[in-house]
This record gives C-alpha cells, sequence and structure tokens, in this order.
C-alpha cells in the first residue's frame, strides 16, 4: 500500500466513532479533495468499507484481513518494538531478509512480515507452510547487550509472549513444547526460530521469527501435516485479525523482554512453567547428535535448559532437541 494511502487510512482509523470531512483530510496532508477521493477508492477496491456522507465526510466501517502499517501501528503500545516495520506481499523468507538488514544496520525492534513466503523455514532447516494472506509470517531483530550462552532464552520469552498475546486477543489457552512450539490440544499452531548473529564472542544481534497459523483453512494445509497442525479460524470457527495480533505479540514481548533484560530470567520461566505442556510428562528428546533420549520432564533449569529423568534416574539436561510427547502416562 503506497504511503498516501496508508495517511489516510490512519486518519480513518483515529477517527473511527465520527466522520472526517475530505476538506480536513485534504488539508492535513496537502492535497487536493479529488487526490483524497481517489486514494479513498483506492481503499475501497483493497477490500476497506467506507461510508460516505454528504457534508459529513468519510468513516472506515470494516477493514479487509490485509496486513498494513497504519492498523498495526494504531494498536501499538510500544516504544521500540514495530516502529520500523517492513511489510511485504511475497518474500522468500523473512527471516532471511532479517538478516540482511541486521547486518545493513537495522535498528533495534526492527519487524519484517510478509503475506506470503515462498520460501519459509523452521528449526533444522524444515520447510515452514506460508499461504498467502492467512497467517503471521514475522521476524523481529533484537540487539539485545547478553552473553551468547542466554540468547536461547529468548525463545521461550518469546513463546511466552505468543500465547499470552494470544490468549488476549482471542480467549484460545495455547501451550508450550520446548523450546519452541505452541500448541492447542497437542496440534502445532505456532512455531518459532531464533538465530543468532554474533562476532569474536558478542552478540550483535537475535532474530526471532515467528509463524503463526490464523486464519489457515483445513483445505490450505499440506496433507502431511494436515493431522498435527491447527489454526485459529479452525479452532474458533472464525476469522481472527491479524493485525490486532500482530500488535499483542508485540506489546507483550517490549514488555516481558524490558522485565527480562532487568530482572534476569526468573520471572520468564515462571510465565513459562504455567504454559507448558511438557512438565511432568514422559517424553523423546532427539538430539542433532541422532541420539533419542527417553524420560520424564523435569521442567527447565534458570538458564531455559530442558531436564529429562530416564528410567534409571539419570537427569539429562537437554541443550537443543527434537521433542515427541509420548502417549504413554
Amino acid at each position: 500500500m503506497d504511503e498516501k494511502k496508508q495517511d489516510i487510512l490512519r486518519m480513518l482509523l483515529k477517527n473511527q466513532d465520527t466522520h472526517i470531512s475530505g476538506q480536513a483530510i485534504s488539508e492535513q496532508l496537502g492535497v487536493s479533495r479529488t487526490a483524497v477521493w481517489k486514494q479513498i477508492q483506492g481503499l475501497i477496491e483493497l477490500g476497506y468499507e467506507i461510508e460516505s456522507v454528504q457534508k459529513l465526510g468519510y468513516r472506515l466501517i470494516r477493514t479487509p484481513d490485509v496486513l498494513t502499517e497504519a492498523e498495526i501501528e494504531d494498536q501499538l503500545e510500544t516504544e521500540f518494538l514495530g516502529r520500523s516495520l517492513h511489510i511485504h506481499e511475497s518474500i522468500p523468507s523473512t527471516q532471511k531478509l532479517a538478516h540482511y538488514l541486521a547486518e545493513d544496520k537495522a535498528v533495534h525492534g526492527t519487524v519484517i512480515l510478509a503475506e506470503e513466503q515462498t520460501g519459509g523455514r523452521g528449526r533444522l532447516g524444515r520447510t515452514w507452510h506460508s499461504p498467502k494472506g492467512t497467517g503471521i509470517w514475522m521476524s523481529l531483530i533484537l540487539r539485545p547487550d547478553l552473553p551468547i550462552h542466554k540468547t536461547p532464552q529468548l525463545t521461550l520469552l518469546a513463546a511466552v509472549c505468543v500465547a499470552r498475546a494470544v490468549q488476549k486477543v482471542t480467549g484460545v489457552t495455547l501451550e508450550i513444547k520446548w523450546p519452541n512450539d505452541l500448541l492447542y490440544k497437542e496440534r502445532k499452531l505456532v512455531g518459532i526460530l531464533t538465530e543468532l548473529q554474533a562476532e569474536e564472542g558478542t552478540v550483535k544481534s537475535v532474530i526471532i521469527g515467528i509463524g503463526m497459523n490464523v486464519n489457515t483453512t483445513r483445505d490450505q494445509v499440506p496433507e502431511d501435516i494436515a493431522s498435527i497442525a491447527t489454526s485459529l479460524k479452525q479452532i474458533l470457527g472464525h476469522s481472527v485479525s491479524r493485525p490486532a495480533l500482530v500488535a499483542a505479540i508485540l506489546n507483550e514481548l517490549e514488555s516481558l523482554y524490558t522485565v527480562y533484560i532487568e530482572e534476569g530470567f526468573h520471572v520468564i520461566k515462571l510465565l513459562w512453567e504455567s504454559y507448558a505442556i511438557s512438565h511432568g510428562r514422559l517424553m523423546y528428546a532427539r538430539t542433532v547428535k541422532g541420539t533419542v533420549i527417553k524420560g520424564m520432564s523435569k521442567g527447565i533449569t534458570d538458564d531455559g535448559i530442558l531436564l529429562l529423568e530416564d528410567e534409571e534416574g539419570n537427569t539429562h539436561h537437554i541443550y537443543s532437541a527434537d521433542i515427541d510427547l509420548s502417549k504413554e502416562e
């Protein structure tokens, strides 16, 4: 969406309870009333329902399910997160673009969103299915003053923030499967991918990728994952505002990130455990080396490391692994 449409949309969003005249819009933007009318028609063509009343002006009635800077900014309560916002119609991967922008000195709190990813990916190089206009495909660039070994904690922090945001916007309660999945009734709704840019042992940036199935329908999900994936629309039976969810996630993340930087991981750990699906359950941890460890989850350490107790009573510290929840109890 071009900047003029964004500006008019911002004005309509701020005045949803009343009409705003074409003259007021033209004076504020420094364009003719004819130009205002053309931009309004352009918004209507994009799916915005705008009421036009003679002598009163324009009023926004309904917005389509489209990600725009204006709609997200209208609901942001942040100081830095999302204040530099990049929205793309279609790109290979928000995560790849975030890496490029981070190297190119993108500011702390930069957010990249896409309506569609043609090459989305999850952990361990897996493909992430990202159908157009249905989900939240988002990457955030943070520049924390942290030692490298603590940066994986940001994955757990992000998971808590997404769970809290979804609960606030939709009322749906999710569960977190260590380290990066959010589930509803053991079906995957959200995946989180955290990657690091470092130099000589110093953190340059942390890039957090968030993929969420929001308004994805059953027939848009590949057959091979249909039985293990879900979306908010499938859960609720109706569509959910993606701009509202994006803003809620960013609001939660800035708030808890600030707590984390000031007070450490302890508060985040307690919140994470309140959403954890795995605590006290039998599970299999498949490590990157191919080793499979079967054990009972004993929670996480103060550094966010998963603890598994095997049948012999040995406690294993799991730093990185794929987790399968056992059906055995």
